[in-house]
This record gives structure tokens, C-alpha cells and sequence, in this order.
């Protein structure tokens, strides 16, 4: 019985040397594997403040993730896939052109996990997006994917997924223009929209029921800021969205959005 935690010590650390990286930036994917990833010469220690998964600061080995997007354009968008299915859409601007914000491709080291994400959880490894300087770019928590398996440059969620759009000839600046903008930015990871999305985590958002046909405003509105104002469940996932990654304008254009797609339902 004493060889149970060596072996599953040795099984750990193989598992972790055998992680790889699928990145495809639309010139064909490559694959990264963690060896060679920390042996890259640009790898650096950082240290990230108030880091989203452990909620505390947080040193890592990290590769600068811009360093890996060769062929990627500001216009593009990157599909962060996790090793349980999750996906992340992030636009590469964010990446590319962060206005300060810096984006780093953390690598866990072979044979030394990062601490668990909770009980009976995995650590945020092997390959986990943190950010320095978050707030100059507006980056939201879900913009902070973990377990990361691979990366790749998809087409805009608007050209994907055409039943997410609202009526054609709105303005640039129209509320409801906006607020498809801000579900992308911060909806799209966890919710599909009328049938449509990668996403498999929350419920659809526009069928059967819009929540604007079920939530009064003031309620809608706490939901998102804080879901655990609304009510309380130990098992929730859905994180809540203060002011500084979704402003009051935001907001407001979000609900917008939402009542317009109440009336553009795909059935």
C-alpha cells in the first residue's frame, strides 16, 4: 500500500510531461508540447495579481501568448478549447493590440502541479491564459480560460452564427448593435443563442423563453452582476460581472440586445 502515492505521484508527473498544445492560426496545425514550450527563449516568471481561478497572486512560467499567434490578425477571433470541452472566444485583439493588458500562455512544469482549483479538483493546468494589467483592457473572468488543450483562429461569431444577429440595418452605435457586441465579449463562452454557439455550459438565452420574458430588468440586471444575489447554489458556475468588466452603458445595450432577440426567436 506505501507504493499507491509514489505510483500515482510518477502517474502525475508523466501525465504532465506529456501535455501538448494544438495551435492553429489558420496556416496549419502545429502542436506544442510543454517541454517545449518552457524551453522557449522568451519564457519568462511572472507573477499575476489577484489571479481570477485562485484568487490570489499567483507565480507562473509563462510564454508571452501574442509570441504564439503568428499569421493571427487584430480582426480575427481565437477559440480556446479546455480538456472537458470548454471553449473560450476571445478576439485577438485583445491579444495583439491589448492597449496594456498582457496576455501569457502559463505552462504547468512537469512533475510540479499548480495547487488544485477546489476539492477533488484538477489544478488550472496544463496550459492556463492569465493576463497583467487586465483592467487597461477591459478583460473580463472569462476571458481567463484554463486547462487549455488548443487555440485557434475561427471566424467572427456574427458570420458562425447568423441567428444571433439582430435585424440587419441597425446602426454601429445602436444599443442593440452594442449589446450583441458585449454577449460576445462576455455571454458567448457559456451560452448559445437561439440554437446557436459552442458553448455547453448555460442555458440558451433566447429559446424557449427570453430571461427579459421572465426576469423583471431590476432582477435581470442582479443576475448578472451577482447571481448569487438572486439566489443561492453552492454548484453555481456562472460568475457575476461587476463595473469594471461590464460598465452600467454595457449593461444596459446587453439588455437591449437580448429584448431585440426576444422578437427574432428560430424555431
Amino acid at each position: 500500500m506505501r507504493l499507491l502515492p509514489g505510483l500515482l505521484l510518477t502517474l502525475c508527473a508523466t501525465l504532465c510531461q506529456a501535455a501538448t498544445l494544438t495551435v492553429d492560426t489558420g496556416h496549419g496545425a502545429r502542436t506544442l508540447t510543454t517541454e517545449q514550450l518552457l524551453a522557449r527563449p522568451d519564457v519568462r516568471e511572472i507573477s499575476v495579481p489577484g489571479d481570477v481561478s485562485y484568487h490570489r497572486t499567483m507565480p507562473y512560467r509563462a510564454v508571452p501568448m501574442k509570441a504564439l499567434l503568428d499569421g493571427a490578425t487584430p480582426g480575427s477571433h481565437l477559440q480556446f478549447t479546455a480538456l472537458d470541452g470548454f471553449t473560450a472566444e476571445i478576439p485577438a485583439s485583445l491579444i495583439l493590440d491589448s492597449h496594456g493588458a498582457e496576455a501569457w500562455l502559463a505552462v504547468e512544469p512537469p512533475g510540479k502541479p499548480w495547487p488544485a482549483l477546489g476539492d477533488g479538483k484538477p489544478s488550472a493546468g496544463p496550459f492556463y491564459l492569465v493576463w497583467l494589467h487586465p483592467e487597461a483592457g477591459h478583460i473580463g473572468t472569462e476571458q481567463w480560460p484554463y486547462q487549455v488543450a488548443s487555440i485557434r483562429v475561427l471566424a467572427d461569431p456574427a458570420s458562425r452564427f447568423p441567428a444571433m444577429r439582430p435585424a440587419p440595418g441597425l446602426a454601429a452605435n445602436d444599443p442593440i448593435t452594442r449589446g450583441f457586441a458585449v454577449f460576445q465579449r462576455n455571454c458567448i463562452t457559456c451560452h448559445t443563442l437561439n440554437g446557436q454557439g459552442d458553448a455547453k455550459l448555460g442555458p440558451d438565452l433566447n429559446i424557449p423563453h427570453s430571461p427579459t420574458e421572465y426576469l423583471r430588468d431590476d432582477m435581470l440586471r442582479t443576475l448578472i452582476r451577482n447571481p448569487q444575489d438572486m439566489r443561492h447554489w453552492p454548484q453555481a458556475k456562472m460568475p457575476g460581472f461587476d463595473r469594471k468588466t461590464l460598465t452600467d452603458a454595457d449593461l444596459d445595450n446587453l439588455v437591449a440586445y437580448l429584448k431585440h432577440m426576444a422578437t427574432r426567436k428560430v424555431h
